[in-house]
């Protein structure tokens, strides 16, 4: 896209004055929670660098210890021009810090945050001088199950599907410079039946306009080819204004250009923000047309069946752990699933960097949306996760790559829903709250059973038979659909109290083949032990699957093994542990009873 810049930390709204601050920082450990008493925050004295954004647990980092340290303290100084400040504000950005992360700049406090997956930002302007700074961080993470932790342990030891804790900066650290009239967020949704571009402005504006004229001009484009300009005067925030695509493309003989996997076209548009005449800020960005609806038994994509084919991404790599190694590492795991023929991933309990997103979006990759899970119930727990999936939702909500949210998986953090109205209210809660800022995505509030309303039923079955799959599903339906056990997990498929609304249904996880001739570790069933019999097992559950006529997609666990897991397609270090092609051949094999859909 017109927008992009390699390694940008924010590719859907793209400025061009920014410092990346990854690299070396000073950091230290402070198991007896004494660095703010002793003034840490102005500067403290260690032997120890730490490659940022990898975590002390892992081996880019250049430290490597696995043991729990619950306070960590980073510094580092940038270069600030006070020249550059008039008429603008300094920010810096943390794509992600877990847990609670509190920040200082030249040993005055700048602000802190609480939560470990979304972004934050504060304004440094009034904190730094010219010349050279120091910015100062304390993150304190606990293994405290009531936090939203994802796929990290909360003992001292893996164990199950759980890996190592994640502590501190895992995400880029960076800043830039913001002018004091600036857009500081465009809310972009696609109305494609209407032919528009739905657009929501936010404008930070300090001053009063005093009957000046403040507004934004919108430029929409496609492969350099000028489609359409609106302005748009701004007299509150936010501001709302909608562009007509099927007007501008009427001349255009095909008409307007649609966002699939097959063809994943994108417009770009660029803001400019003007007070009195005078330009004061521009973004760049991009966007798709593209609808998700459901359909009865159906989810639609455009208008037409969809079929997924999606694979369990959990993004972990063996020496950076959660934090991607580059951006090119994003690029290769997206080829790599498209090349097995998967033409979508569940991103499972992680937020993932956001050029994996815009990547996704380029590339043509649906994508599931999912939440890091807690995994106890209580006030602080809901209080926890409600904001940070707010703040999720919200940042994410532009790329056109994410056709699902999926905040709750397997009863985590809801342990007792099936029959406790009040985690039951929890997960309906979400489901509107998400829906309140996101109308047209489908939600799925617990992710494999017990659901309680969710606009997609989804179920996970690792049974490494395909012909006892194919009959449990094709066989008994009904029982499923209304009886309190649907197979071997003891698990239900709806919560007491709710049933079947004829919503789409899909098998979100299933496989997980163990193979690793040369490892100890894990996977779900027996363990194969040739490519022969991996081969044999994947096409049986996976042919069952695409032949069971309700069921309009699925989920394979997984892209690759993680630290103890050994079930996946791939090794930690992206080795295919089979031909991918076969895998591909398997996976876009149709099955006789297949109409003309999108499969």
């Amino acid at each position: 896209m017109l927008c992009y810049q390699k390694d940008y930390p924010r590719p859907q709204f793209v400025r061009k004055d920014w410092t990346n601050l990854n690299g070396n920082w000073d950091f230290g450990f402070d198991d007896d929670n004494k660095g703010e008493a002793e003034g840490w925050y102005e500067g403290f004295q260690t032997e120890r660098e730490i490659c940022v954004p990898f975590t002390y647990e892992t081996k880019k980092s250049n430290i490597h210890d696995q043991e729990v340290h619950h306070f960590v303290w980073y510094s580092r100084r940038f270069q600030a021009q006070k020249e550059k400040l008039s008429g603008n504000k300094l920010f810096l950005h943390f794509e992600g810090s877990d847990f609670l992360t509190k920040v200082w700049i030249n040993g005055k406090f700048a602000g802190m945050h609480e939560g470990g997956y979304s972004r934050f930002s504060f304004d440094i302007t009034n904190l730094v001088k010219d010349g050279e700074n120091l910015v100062t961080v304390k993150a304190e993470d606990h293994m405290d199950p009531q936090q939203p932790r994802g796929k990290q342990r909360w003992v001292s030891e893996n164990f199950g599907c759980w890996y190592v804790q994640t502590t501190g900066i895992w995400k880029t650290v960076w800043m830039e410079y913001v002018p004091d009239i600036c857009l500081s967020s465009v809310k972009m949704t696609p109305n494609l039946p209407e032919g528009r571009l739905e657009l929501e402005y936010t404008v930070d504006c300090p001053a009063a306009l005093d009957g000046r004229r403040l507004e934004v001009e919108a430029v929409v484009s496609f492969e350099g080819r000028f489609i359409t300009r609106t302005i748009t005067g701004i007299g509150k925030n936010p501001t709302k204004v909608s562009i007509d695509l099927e007007a501008a493309e009427a001349e255009n003989p095909w008409g307007i250009r649609t966002w699939t996997p097959a063809a994943p076209q994108l417009y770009d548009i660029s803001f400019c923000t003007r007070y009195d005449g005078e330009v004061c800020d521009e973004a760049g960005s991009y966007f798709g047309m593209r609808e998700i609806r459901i359909d009865g038994p159906n989810i639609l994509l455009n208008g037409a069946p969809l079929y997924q084919r999606l694979i369990l991404d959990q993004g972990y790599w063996e020496e950076t752990h959660l934090t991607p190694p580059d951006e090119d590492a994003l690029i290769e795991d997206i080829d790599k699933i498209h090349a097995l023929g998967y033409n979508g991933l569940r991103k499972h309990q992680k937020t993932e960097d956001e050029r994996f997103l815009y990547w996704c979006d380029v590339k043509g990759m649906l994508v599931w949306s999912e939440a890091p899970a807690a995994y106890i119930y209580s006030d602080r727990a809901v209080e926890l996760f409600t904001g940070e999936w707010l703040d999720i939702v919200k940042q994410n909500y532009n790329h056109p790559s994410i056709i699902t949210w999926t905040p709750i998986n397997e009863s985590w953090g809801v342990p007792q829903i099936e029959t406790s109205r009040k985690q039951q209210h929890f997960t309906e809660g979400i489901y509107h709250l998400t829906k309140s800022v996101d109308q047209y995505r489908p939600v799925i509030v617990n992710d494999g059973w017990e659901h309680t309303v969710s606009d997609i039923i989804t179920l996970h079955d690792y049974e490494e038979k395909g012909e006892v799959l194919r009959k449990r599903y094709t066989e008994y339906k009904d029982e499923i659909m209304t009886a309190e056990v649907y197979h071997s997990t003891s698990k239900s498929a709806f919560a007491n109290g709710f049933s079947y609304r004829g919503q789409p249904v899909m098998i979100s996880e299933f496989g997980g083949i163990a193979f690793d001739s040369d490892k100890e570790g894990w996977g779900y069933g027996n363990k194969v032990n040739t490519k022969e019999d991996f081969l044999k097992r994947f096409e049986s559950i996976t042919t069952a699957i695409k032949e069971i006529p309700y069921v309009c997609g699925y989920c394979y666990t997984q892209v690759t093994d993680v630290q103890q897991e050994v079930n996946g397609l791939m090794d930690i270090r992206r080795n295919f542990k089979v031909d991918p092609e076969k895998i591909k051949e398997i996976n876009e094999k149709r099955v006789a009873f297949w109409r003309n859909e999108l499969r």
